[in-house]
């Protein structure tokens, strides 16, 4: 119980760890610079146009997530964990670098597709690798610092936008920005071991995992994992994403640091809600902590999407509430995830249930998208229409295995 930890379980912390706040820095990126880059590459569009490209951008990266984890989660049981995470990280910085050259927004769509490849597989091969390198009494702290590091990266992403204003002729650097933790890899392969739990799974037999995640023994916790994944996802993508571009809608784009303050806010909400969600759910048990999270995420979103009508102090304060309460399921699922699936398939397990669940984000990016367009630019009515989405995640849950107290499989 007090045996002391060593210097590499701490190296696959910290690798993992900073793939994450890379990973966060990913998904906040496009929220930042989407309006002014569209803005530039379509002349005099106003936000009945831009709406459906942003929902159109965001729906190419979730896809290429949702893709990115399965394949990459699949090359993570069969070459290892580490290998697999090194090509993952390359992917998701490179062609994120490459979205500097683009001309016009189809060249965004393709490039943030790409890069989302390797952002969707860095997160199941980060959460397989701690979670079986570290002891489980760890596993709560863990998720949280899982799910608090992506939320750090996305806090770094607003804090540069609100220092170097992001605008209709200075966006491309951010994307630039993006391809430094290529400079990760050479960290990873020089001091990360590679999980003892999954060579040890190598030597009982070969592995299938794409098909044992379906056998009848575990497709049920495949399937309801894919749906509570859908209801956070759907909630973040097809409406809290949103906020920033409200935010400068708000202030009729003369306020480059609205989005900017708006992204900041929600960053900081987000850290404290990943920190808080995997405790809730080592006491109260993961269910009842679930269906914690889906209420006071549908209440916080209502409030602010239907109460809240111009940018100011009130807007700020919700979108912390709305960051914390929304993205605390990311704190959450690193908890959960690993316990439904056995080391031999756990990584394309977590992989495809979480990115599975960013498909029908996609639907929903494009959902508001539709609904923007079609409200008049009001990114708020259609907002608070898509987070009804919560009230399925309230009844969904019970239909999940309870894992409290039972070790990692």
């Amino acid at each position: 119980m007090n045996q002391r930890l060593t210097k590499a379980q701490w190296m696959v912390l910290v690798a993992a760890f900073l793939g994450w706040l890379f990973d966060g820095f990913e998904i906040g990126l496009f929220p930042v610079v989407a309006r002014p880059a569209l803005a530039s590459l379509i002349p005099g569009a106003t936000d009945a146009i831009i709406g459906p490209w942003m929902a159109h951008v965001t729906a190419a990266f979730l896809l290429g997530a949702a893709s990115g984890g399965v394949l990459f989660g699949w090359l993570g049981d069969r070459i290892g964990r580490v290998r697999a995470l090194s090509l993952s990280i390359l992917t998701y910085s490179l062609f994120t670098g490459l979205g500097a050259l683009a001309q016009v927004p189809w060249h965004l769509s393709v490039l943030r597709f790409v890069a989302a490849l390797g952002m969707g597989g860095e997160w199941a091969l980060g959460v397989a690798l701690v979670m079986e390198c570290w002891p489980e009494r760890f596993r709560p702290l863990l998720a949280g610092a899982i799910g608090a590091a992506a939320n750090i990266g996305f806090l770094l992403t607003g804090l540069l936008a609100r220092v170097w204003p992001v605008t209709t002729d200075s966006w491309r650097w951010m994307f630039l920005v993006g391809a430094v933790p290529a400079l990760l890899v050479f960290f990873i392969r020089l001091f990360v071991p590679e999980s003892p739990r999954w060579r040890e799974s190598v030597r009982a037999g070969q592995a299938h995992p794409l098909r044992e995640v379906f056998s009848p023994a575990v497709r049920g916790r495949t399937l309801v994992a894919i749906l509570l994944a859908s209801v956070a996802l759907i909630g973040t993508w097809g409406s809290v994403q949103w906020l920033p571009l409200w935010a400068d809608q708000l202030v009729g784009g003369r306020d480059p640091a609205a989005k900017a303050l708006t992204m900041m806010t929600l960053g900081f909400g987000a850290i404290v809600g990943c920190l808080i969600a995997p405790l809730l759910g080592a006491r109260m048990g993961r269910r009842p902590s679930f269906f914690l999270l889906c209420l006071v995420s549908l209440v916080a979103t209502a409030v602010i999407f239907r109460g809240v009508g111009e940018y100011g102090t009130a807007f700020l304060v919700m979108a912390f509430f709305v960051g914390a309460t929304s993205a605390s399921f990311y704190g959450w699922f690193p908890l959960y995830f690993p316990e439904l699936f056995p080391t031999r398939m756990r990584a394309t397990g977590q992989g495809l249930a979480y990115n599975f669940g960013r498909i029908f984000a996609a639907g929903g990016a494009l959902i508001q998208g539709q609904l923007v367009a079609s409200l008049g630019g009001s990114y708020a009515r259609a907002g608070a229409i898509v987070t009804l989405v919560y009230l399925v995640g309230l009844a969904a849950i019970w239909l999940a295995p309870e894992t409290k107290d039972k070790p990692l499989p």
